[in-house]
């Protein structure tokens, strides 16, 4: 978690405060009832709480994605060794066999 979304979190809360007492005060409805600011300043923290929370969630996945596909990469580029191997010593064998051919039947 990263220090500007701690901030970013912050504001919104004090945001949601000042939001809910101004807005109590408007409609001549006493600002002085905390329940309703508090209630709403409660819930953008949660709602904060669950945004960071989704976010480290997909930087996780993403960290997993990002490690399966160098592994893979790994494993796709061993394999393509192997086969390069295998491939040259199939190609010098039907070498080998068709000079003895073209040799067999030169004489």
């Amino acid at each position: 978690m990263e220090t500007r979304d701690i901030i970013f979190s912050v504001v919104m809360v004090v945001s949601s405060f000042v939001l809910t007492y101004e807005w109590l005060g408007r409609f001549a409805y006493s600002p002085a009832n905390a329940l309703i600011v508090l209630s709403a300043m409660v819930m953008v923290g949660a709602l904060a709480a669950m945004i960071l929370s989704v976010d480290m969630r997909l930087r996780k996945i993403d960290n997993m994605l990002e490690a399966k596909e160098r592994s893979l990469r790994i494993n796709v580029q061993s394999v393509e060794n192997n086969l390069d191997g295998r491939i040259n010593e199939v190609l010098l064998r039907m070498d080998d066999i068709i000079t003895s051919m073209d040799r067999t039947r030169y004489r």
